[in-house]
Protein backbone atom coordinates (compact mmCIF):
# COMPACT_ATOMS: atom_id res chain seq x y z
CA UNK A 1 0.00 0.00 0.00
CA UNK A 2 1.59 3.34 -1.04
CA UNK A 3 2.44 5.77 1.74
CA UNK A 4 0.44 9.00 2.00
CA UNK A 5 2.49 12.20 1.90
CA UNK A 6 2.14 14.84 4.61
CA UNK A 7 0.42 17.19 2.16
CA UNK A 8 -2.14 14.54 1.16
CA UNK A 9 -2.76 13.64 4.81
CA UNK A 10 -3.33 17.30 5.68
CA UNK A 11 -5.78 17.68 2.80
CA UNK A 12 -7.66 14.58 3.96
CA UNK A 13 -7.94 15.97 7.49
CA UNK A 14 -9.02 19.35 6.15
CA UNK A 15 -11.70 17.70 4.02
CA UNK A 16 -12.95 15.68 7.03
CA UNK A 17 -13.19 18.85 9.13
CA UNK A 18 -14.96 20.83 6.39
CA UNK A 19 -17.46 18.06 5.66
CA UNK A 20 -18.25 17.71 9.38
CA UNK A 21 -18.67 21.48 9.75
CA UNK A 22 -21.01 21.63 6.73
CA UNK A 23 -23.20 19.00 8.41
CA UNK A 24 -23.12 20.81 11.75
CA UNK A 25 -21.20 17.95 13.44
CA UNK A 26 -19.25 20.21 15.80
CA UNK A 27 -18.76 17.52 18.47
CA UNK A 28 -17.19 15.27 15.85
CA UNK A 29 -14.85 18.07 14.75
CA UNK A 30 -13.85 18.67 18.36
CA UNK A 31 -12.93 14.98 18.71
CA UNK A 32 -10.96 15.04 15.45
CA UNK A 33 -8.95 18.04 16.65
CA UNK A 34 -8.28 16.47 20.07
CA UNK A 35 -6.46 13.58 18.38
CA UNK A 36 -4.21 15.82 16.26
CA UNK A 37 -0.79 17.27 17.14
CA UNK A 38 -0.65 21.07 17.50
CA UNK A 39 1.31 21.44 14.24
CA UNK A 40 -1.39 19.64 12.23
CA UNK A 41 -4.14 21.76 13.82
CA UNK A 42 -2.16 24.87 12.86
CA UNK A 43 -1.98 23.60 9.25
CA UNK A 44 -5.76 23.18 9.18
CA UNK A 45 -6.25 26.73 10.49
CA UNK A 46 -3.82 28.16 7.92
CA UNK A 47 -5.59 26.19 5.17
CA UNK A 48 -9.06 27.49 6.04
CA UNK A 49 -10.92 30.70 5.11
CA UNK A 50 -11.42 33.28 7.87
CA UNK A 51 -14.99 32.26 8.83
CA UNK A 52 -14.14 28.55 9.05
CA UNK A 53 -10.97 29.41 10.95
CA UNK A 54 -12.96 31.18 13.70
CA UNK A 55 -15.25 28.15 14.15
CA UNK A 56 -12.35 25.68 14.23
CA UNK A 57 -10.51 27.80 16.81
CA UNK A 58 -13.56 27.71 19.11
CA UNK A 59 -13.64 23.91 18.87
CA UNK A 60 -9.97 23.40 19.83
CA UNK A 61 -9.31 22.31 23.41
CA UNK A 62 -8.26 25.50 25.29
CA UNK A 63 -5.37 23.54 26.81
CA UNK A 64 -3.91 23.29 23.28
CA UNK A 65 -4.31 26.97 22.39
CA UNK A 66 -0.77 27.88 23.44
CA UNK A 67 0.85 25.06 21.46
CA UNK A 68 -1.21 25.86 18.36
CA UNK A 69 -0.39 29.59 18.55
CA UNK A 70 3.32 28.69 18.60
CA UNK A 71 2.96 26.84 15.28
CA UNK A 72 0.89 29.42 13.37
CA UNK A 73 2.43 31.91 10.97
CA UNK A 74 2.37 35.54 12.05
CA UNK A 75 -0.53 36.76 9.90
CA UNK A 76 -2.90 33.95 10.92
CA UNK A 77 -1.86 34.28 14.57
CA UNK A 78 -2.63 38.01 14.50
CA UNK A 79 -6.11 37.32 13.16
CA UNK A 80 -6.86 34.78 15.89
CA UNK A 81 -5.44 36.91 18.69
CA UNK A 82 -7.77 39.76 17.67
CA UNK A 83 -10.73 37.53 18.54
CA UNK A 84 -9.35 36.55 21.98
CA UNK A 85 -9.82 38.40 25.25
CA UNK A 86 -6.62 39.23 27.20
CA UNK A 87 -7.42 36.70 29.95
CA UNK A 88 -7.80 33.98 27.29
CA UNK A 89 -4.43 34.94 25.80
CA UNK A 90 -2.86 34.82 29.26
CA UNK A 91 -4.34 31.36 29.84
CA UNK A 92 -3.00 30.14 26.49
CA UNK A 93 0.42 31.59 27.35
CA UNK A 94 0.86 29.29 30.33
CA UNK A 95 3.45 26.66 29.51
CA UNK A 96 4.62 28.35 26.29
CA UNK A 97 8.35 28.72 25.74
CA UNK A 98 9.53 32.25 26.49
CA UNK A 99 10.70 32.90 22.93
CA UNK A 100 7.36 31.80 21.47
CA UNK A 101 5.42 33.78 24.07
CA UNK A 102 7.48 36.89 23.32
CA UNK A 103 6.68 36.47 19.62
CA UNK A 104 2.96 36.20 20.43
CA UNK A 105 2.98 39.27 22.69
CA UNK A 106 4.69 41.39 20.04
CA UNK A 107 1.62 41.00 17.82
CA UNK A 108 -0.80 42.34 20.46
CA UNK A 109 -1.93 45.97 20.84
CA UNK A 110 -0.17 47.77 23.72
CA UNK A 111 -3.20 47.72 26.03
CA UNK A 112 -3.78 43.96 25.67
CA UNK A 113 -0.06 43.27 25.79
CA UNK A 114 0.23 44.97 29.20
CA UNK A 115 -2.91 43.23 30.46
CA UNK A 116 -1.50 39.81 29.57
CA UNK A 117 1.81 40.63 31.27
CA UNK A 118 0.03 41.78 34.44
CA UNK A 119 -1.85 38.48 34.65
CA UNK A 120 1.42 36.48 34.85
CA UNK A 121 3.32 35.68 38.02
CA UNK A 122 6.41 37.81 38.71
CA UNK A 123 8.93 35.17 37.65
CA UNK A 124 7.31 34.46 34.27
CA UNK A 125 6.77 38.18 33.66
CA UNK A 126 10.46 38.93 34.33
CA UNK A 127 11.57 36.20 31.90
CA UNK A 128 9.26 37.42 29.15
CA UNK A 129 10.26 41.06 29.64
CA UNK A 130 13.91 40.03 29.32
CA UNK A 131 13.20 38.42 25.94
CA UNK A 132 11.05 41.38 24.82
CA UNK A 133 13.85 43.84 25.61
CA UNK A 134 15.82 42.51 22.61
CA UNK A 135 15.11 43.00 18.94
CA UNK A 136 13.00 40.15 17.55
CA UNK A 137 15.60 39.56 14.81
CA UNK A 138 18.43 39.11 17.34
CA UNK A 139 19.66 36.16 19.38
CA UNK A 140 18.04 37.68 22.49
CA UNK A 141 14.72 37.86 20.67
CA UNK A 142 14.57 34.11 19.94
CA UNK A 143 16.29 32.78 23.07
CA UNK A 144 14.64 30.73 25.81
CA UNK A 145 15.42 31.70 29.39
CA UNK A 146 14.78 28.19 30.77
CA UNK A 147 18.36 27.09 31.53
CA UNK A 148 20.20 25.10 34.20
CA UNK A 149 23.33 26.76 35.57
CA UNK A 150 26.18 25.19 37.55
CA UNK A 151 28.96 26.55 39.75
CA UNK A 152 32.51 25.64 38.72
CA UNK A 153 33.59 24.44 42.18
CA UNK A 154 30.88 21.81 42.78
CA UNK A 155 31.39 18.11 42.08
CA UNK A 156 29.61 15.92 39.57
CA UNK A 157 28.02 13.99 42.43
CA UNK A 158 26.37 17.13 43.77
CA UNK A 159 25.09 18.11 40.32
CA UNK A 160 23.60 14.67 39.63
CA UNK A 161 21.83 14.65 43.01
CA UNK A 162 20.40 18.09 42.21
CA UNK A 163 19.17 16.90 38.79
CA UNK A 164 17.45 13.88 40.37
CA UNK A 165 15.64 16.16 42.82
CA UNK A 166 14.63 18.47 39.98
CA UNK A 167 13.05 15.55 38.17
CA UNK A 168 13.09 16.91 34.60
CA UNK A 169 15.29 18.90 32.26
CA UNK A 170 14.37 21.81 29.96
CA UNK A 171 13.46 20.62 26.48
CA UNK A 172 16.40 19.89 24.12
CA UNK A 173 19.01 20.10 26.90
CA UNK A 174 22.39 18.84 25.74
CA UNK A 175 24.61 21.10 27.89
CA UNK A 176 24.65 22.89 31.23
CA UNK A 177 26.13 26.35 31.61
CA UNK A 178 28.75 27.23 34.19
CA UNK A 179 28.50 30.69 35.77
CA UNK A 180 30.11 32.48 38.69
CA UNK A 181 28.19 33.91 41.64
CA UNK A 182 27.39 37.03 39.60
CA UNK A 183 25.89 34.92 36.76
CA UNK A 184 28.78 35.69 34.40
CA UNK A 185 29.21 32.96 31.83
CA UNK A 186 32.34 30.81 32.28
CA UNK A 187 31.73 27.88 29.97
CA UNK A 188 29.53 24.89 29.20
CA UNK A 189 29.53 21.24 30.24
CA UNK A 190 27.92 18.69 27.94
CA UNK A 191 25.36 16.30 29.36
CA UNK A 192 27.39 13.37 28.06
CA UNK A 193 30.54 14.55 29.89
CA UNK A 194 28.58 15.03 33.09
CA UNK A 195 26.98 11.58 33.26
CA UNK A 196 30.20 9.74 32.35
CA UNK A 197 32.56 11.60 34.71
CA UNK A 198 33.69 10.36 38.12
CA UNK A 199 31.47 11.60 40.99
CA UNK A 200 34.33 13.49 42.69
CA UNK A 201 35.28 15.43 39.52
CA UNK A 202 34.78 19.20 39.69
CA UNK A 203 32.54 20.85 37.10
CA UNK A 204 35.37 23.22 36.15
CA UNK A 205 37.38 20.22 34.86
CA UNK A 206 34.61 19.26 32.41
CA UNK A 207 34.14 22.61 30.64
CA UNK A 208 34.00 22.17 26.85
CA UNK A 209 36.10 24.88 25.20
CA UNK A 210 34.38 24.36 21.83
CA UNK A 211 31.00 25.58 23.10
CA UNK A 212 30.98 29.35 22.66
CA UNK A 213 28.48 31.91 23.89
CA UNK A 214 26.41 33.99 21.48
CA UNK A 215 25.94 37.71 22.10
CA UNK A 216 22.28 38.63 22.65
CA UNK A 217 22.49 41.39 20.02
CA UNK A 218 23.79 39.08 17.28
CA UNK A 219 21.46 38.95 14.21
CA UNK A 220 19.54 35.69 13.89
CA UNK A 221 21.02 35.00 10.45
CA UNK A 222 24.51 35.03 11.96
CA UNK A 223 23.31 32.70 14.73
CA UNK A 224 21.99 30.25 12.13
CA UNK A 225 25.33 30.30 10.30
CA UNK A 226 27.19 29.47 13.55
CA UNK A 227 24.87 26.52 14.23
CA UNK A 228 25.41 25.27 10.69
CA UNK A 229 29.18 25.74 10.82
CA UNK A 230 29.78 24.07 14.20
CA UNK A 231 26.84 21.59 14.24
CA UNK A 232 25.59 22.93 17.56
CA UNK A 233 22.45 21.56 19.21
CA UNK A 234 22.22 24.55 21.56
CA UNK A 235 24.20 27.66 22.45
CA UNK A 236 24.29 29.95 25.52
CA UNK A 237 23.30 33.60 25.08
CA UNK A 238 25.07 36.37 27.02
CA UNK A 239 24.48 40.11 27.36
CA UNK A 240 27.04 42.90 26.79
CA UNK A 241 28.45 42.41 30.32
CA UNK A 242 28.93 38.65 29.87
CA UNK A 243 25.96 37.58 32.00
CA UNK A 244 24.12 34.44 30.93
CA UNK A 245 20.59 35.45 29.85
CA UNK A 246 19.32 32.35 28.04
CA UNK A 247 19.97 29.74 25.37
CA UNK A 248 19.10 29.02 21.76
CA UNK A 249 18.28 25.48 20.61
CA UNK A 250 18.51 23.95 17.15
CA UNK A 251 14.71 23.92 16.70
CA UNK A 252 14.76 27.74 16.92
CA UNK A 253 17.46 27.84 14.26
CA UNK A 254 15.49 25.53 11.96
CA UNK A 255 12.61 28.00 12.19
CA UNK A 256 15.00 30.82 11.20
CA UNK A 257 16.29 28.89 8.18
CA UNK A 258 12.75 28.01 7.08
CA UNK A 259 11.57 31.61 7.48
CA UNK A 260 14.58 32.90 5.51
CA UNK A 261 13.82 30.47 2.69
CA UNK A 262 10.15 31.53 2.66
CA UNK A 263 11.17 35.18 2.78
CA UNK A 264 13.44 34.82 -0.26
CA UNK A 265 10.80 32.95 -2.25
CA UNK A 266 7.93 35.32 -1.41
CA UNK A 267 10.04 38.46 -1.79
CA UNK A 268 10.83 37.55 -5.39
CA UNK A 269 7.09 38.01 -6.02
CA UNK A 270 6.87 41.16 -3.90
CA UNK A 271 4.90 39.40 -1.13
CA UNK A 272 5.38 39.12 2.63
CA UNK A 273 6.86 35.82 3.84
CA UNK A 274 4.15 35.53 6.53
CA UNK A 275 1.33 36.22 4.08
CA UNK A 276 -1.99 34.54 4.89
CA UNK A 277 -3.11 32.41 1.92
CA UNK A 278 -6.76 32.97 2.84
CA UNK A 279 -6.53 36.63 3.86
CA UNK A 280 -9.49 38.91 2.95
CA UNK A 281 -9.67 40.00 -0.70
CA UNK A 282 -9.24 43.74 -0.07
CA UNK A 283 -6.26 43.18 2.27
CA UNK A 284 -4.51 40.87 -0.21
CA UNK A 285 -5.17 43.23 -3.12
CA UNK A 286 -3.82 46.23 -1.18
CA UNK A 287 -0.57 44.46 -0.29
CA UNK A 288 0.04 43.24 -3.83
CA UNK A 289 -0.85 46.55 -5.48
CA UNK A 290 2.31 48.24 -4.18
CA UNK A 291 4.67 46.17 -6.29
CA UNK A 292 2.24 46.07 -9.19
CA UNK A 293 2.46 49.87 -9.17
CA UNK A 294 6.26 49.76 -9.10
CA UNK A 295 6.25 47.29 -11.99
CA UNK A 296 3.90 49.57 -13.96
CA UNK A 297 6.35 52.46 -13.61
CA UNK A 298 9.23 50.34 -14.89
CA UNK A 299 7.11 49.02 -17.77
CA UNK A 300 6.17 52.58 -18.75
CA UNK A 301 9.87 53.47 -18.74
CA UNK A 302 10.59 50.60 -21.13
CA UNK A 303 7.66 51.71 -23.31
CA UNK A 304 9.03 55.26 -23.37
CA UNK A 305 12.42 54.00 -24.58
CA UNK A 306 10.66 52.02 -27.32
CA UNK A 307 8.73 55.13 -28.41
CA UNK A 308 12.02 56.92 -29.11
CA UNK A 309 12.50 54.60 -32.10
CA UNK A 310 9.06 54.90 -33.74
CA UNK A 311 10.54 55.80 -37.13
CA UNK A 312 12.69 52.70 -37.48
CA UNK A 313 9.86 50.49 -36.15
CA UNK A 314 7.48 51.84 -38.82
CA UNK A 315 10.05 51.20 -41.54
CA UNK A 316 10.91 47.65 -40.44
CA UNK A 317 7.98 45.85 -38.78
CA UNK A 318 10.15 42.78 -38.09
CA UNK A 319 11.94 44.84 -35.42
CA UNK A 320 8.67 45.07 -33.46
CA UNK A 321 8.39 41.27 -33.61
CA UNK A 322 11.96 40.76 -32.37
CA UNK A 323 11.96 43.63 -29.86
CA UNK A 324 11.11 41.42 -26.86
CA UNK A 325 13.79 38.81 -27.59
CA UNK A 326 16.85 40.68 -26.31
CA UNK A 327 15.27 41.98 -23.04
CA UNK A 328 13.90 38.49 -22.35
CA UNK A 329 17.33 36.85 -22.65
CA UNK A 330 18.88 39.61 -20.52
CA UNK A 331 16.21 39.15 -17.84
CA UNK A 332 16.91 35.42 -17.52
CA UNK A 333 20.69 35.91 -17.38
CA UNK A 334 20.39 38.76 -14.89
CA UNK A 335 18.07 36.82 -12.59
CA UNK A 336 20.52 33.92 -12.54
CA UNK A 337 23.27 36.25 -11.35
CA UNK A 338 20.95 38.10 -8.94
CA UNK A 339 19.81 34.86 -7.28
CA UNK A 340 23.40 33.64 -6.97
CA UNK A 341 24.57 36.89 -5.37
CA UNK A 342 21.62 37.15 -2.93
CA UNK A 343 22.23 33.56 -1.84
CA UNK A 344 25.95 34.30 -1.41
CA UNK A 345 25.16 37.37 0.69
CA UNK A 346 22.77 35.35 2.88
CA UNK A 347 25.45 32.73 3.49
CA UNK A 348 28.14 35.34 4.16
CA UNK A 349 30.09 34.45 1.01
CA UNK A 350 29.80 37.89 -0.60
CA UNK A 351 31.00 41.15 0.92
CA UNK A 352 33.09 44.26 0.25
CA UNK A 353 36.32 42.25 0.25
CA UNK A 354 35.40 40.08 -2.75
CA UNK A 355 32.71 42.13 -4.55
CA UNK A 356 35.15 43.29 -7.27
CA UNK A 357 36.29 39.73 -7.98
CA UNK A 358 32.68 38.59 -8.27
CA UNK A 359 31.84 41.55 -10.53
CA UNK A 360 34.75 40.72 -12.86
CA UNK A 361 33.72 37.07 -12.93
CA UNK A 362 30.05 37.82 -13.76
CA UNK A 363 31.13 40.39 -16.35
CA UNK A 364 33.17 37.67 -18.07
CA UNK A 365 30.29 35.18 -17.79
CA UNK A 366 27.85 37.72 -19.26
CA UNK A 367 30.22 38.54 -22.11
CA UNK A 368 30.86 34.85 -22.90
CA UNK A 369 27.17 33.94 -22.81
CA UNK A 370 26.42 37.04 -24.86
CA UNK A 371 28.87 36.00 -27.58
CA UNK A 372 27.69 32.37 -27.68
CA UNK A 373 23.97 33.15 -27.82
CA UNK A 374 24.51 36.19 -30.06
CA UNK A 375 26.07 33.99 -32.73
CA UNK A 376 23.34 31.35 -32.35
CA UNK A 377 20.40 33.78 -32.52
CA UNK A 378 22.04 35.88 -35.26
CA UNK A 379 22.39 32.77 -37.43
CA UNK A 380 18.71 31.90 -36.95
CA UNK A 381 17.53 35.46 -37.73
CA UNK A 382 19.81 35.74 -40.77
CA UNK A 383 18.50 32.49 -42.27
CA UNK A 384 14.88 33.30 -41.34
CA UNK A 385 14.82 36.88 -42.66
CA UNK A 386 17.55 36.51 -45.29
CA UNK A 387 19.12 39.68 -43.86
CA UNK A 388 22.74 39.58 -42.65
CA UNK A 389 22.59 43.10 -41.17
CA UNK A 390 19.56 42.20 -39.05
CA UNK A 391 21.61 39.29 -37.69
CA UNK A 392 24.42 41.71 -36.83
CA UNK A 393 21.95 44.02 -35.03
CA UNK A 394 20.53 41.35 -32.78
CA UNK A 395 23.98 39.87 -32.09
CA UNK A 396 25.41 43.21 -30.95
CA UNK A 397 22.33 43.94 -28.81
CA UNK A 398 22.47 40.46 -27.24
CA UNK A 399 26.12 40.85 -26.22
CA UNK A 400 25.46 44.30 -24.75
CA UNK A 401 22.38 43.27 -22.77
CA UNK A 402 23.72 39.99 -21.37
CA UNK A 403 26.86 41.79 -20.26
CA UNK A 404 24.80 44.56 -18.64
CA UNK A 405 22.59 41.92 -16.98
CA UNK A 406 25.62 40.25 -15.39
CA UNK A 407 26.93 43.57 -14.05
CA UNK A 408 23.49 44.63 -12.75
CA UNK A 409 22.94 41.24 -11.10
CA UNK A 410 26.01 41.87 -8.92
CA UNK A 411 25.80 45.63 -8.33
CA UNK A 412 22.06 45.93 -7.54
CA UNK A 413 21.92 43.61 -4.49
CA UNK A 414 25.18 45.00 -3.06
CA UNK A 415 23.94 48.60 -3.36
CA UNK A 416 20.54 47.74 -1.91
CA UNK A 417 22.23 46.05 1.05
CA UNK A 418 24.28 49.20 1.71
CA UNK A 419 21.04 51.21 1.89
CA UNK A 420 19.44 48.62 4.20
CA UNK A 421 16.91 47.58 1.55
CA UNK A 422 16.12 43.88 1.20
CA UNK A 423 17.75 42.73 -2.11
CA UNK A 424 15.28 39.85 -2.42
CA UNK A 425 12.35 42.25 -2.28
CA UNK A 426 13.52 45.06 -4.58
CA UNK A 427 16.31 43.44 -6.62
CA UNK A 428 14.09 41.71 -9.18
CA UNK A 429 12.14 44.85 -10.08
CA UNK A 430 15.28 46.95 -10.54
CA UNK A 431 17.01 44.23 -12.54
CA UNK A 432 14.02 43.88 -14.88
CA UNK A 433 14.10 47.64 -15.45
CA UNK A 434 17.79 47.54 -16.36
CA UNK A 435 17.52 44.55 -18.73
CA UNK A 436 14.38 45.91 -20.43
CA UNK A 437 15.71 49.44 -20.93
CA UNK A 438 19.23 48.37 -21.96
CA UNK A 439 17.89 45.57 -24.15
CA UNK A 440 15.41 47.77 -26.03
CA UNK A 441 17.85 50.66 -26.34
CA UNK A 442 20.68 48.40 -27.54
CA UNK A 443 18.50 46.57 -30.08
CA UNK A 444 16.60 49.50 -31.55
CA UNK A 445 19.55 51.89 -31.22
CA UNK A 446 21.82 49.52 -33.13
CA UNK A 447 19.07 48.93 -35.70
CA UNK A 448 18.70 52.69 -36.21
CA UNK A 449 22.42 53.07 -36.84
CA UNK A 450 22.86 50.03 -39.13
CA UNK A 451 19.49 49.76 -40.87
CA UNK A 452 18.03 53.27 -40.67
Amino acid sequence: MPEISDQELNQQRLQQVNEALDKGMFVHVRKLLQNMPAYDIALILESSPAKTREIVWQLIDPDLHGEVLEELNEEVRKGILKTMKPEKVAAAAEGMDVDDLAEVLRTLPDSEYQEVLNSMDSQDRARVETALSYDEESAGGIMNTDTITLRPDVTVDVVLRYLRLRGELPEATDSFYVVDRHDKFIGAVSLAALVTAQPETNVSDLIDEEIQAVNADMPVTDVAQLFERYDWLSAPVIDAQGHLVGRITVDDVIDIIREDAEHSMMSMAGLEDEADTFAPVVKSARKRSIWLGVNLVTALLAAFVTSLFDDILQQLTILAVLNSLVPSMGGVAGNQTLTLVIRGMALGHVGDSNARVLLAKELAVGLLNGLVWALFVAAIITVWQQDLYLGYVIAIAMVMNLTAAGIAGVIIPILLKKFNIDPALAGGVLLTTVTDVVGIFAFLGTATIMLG
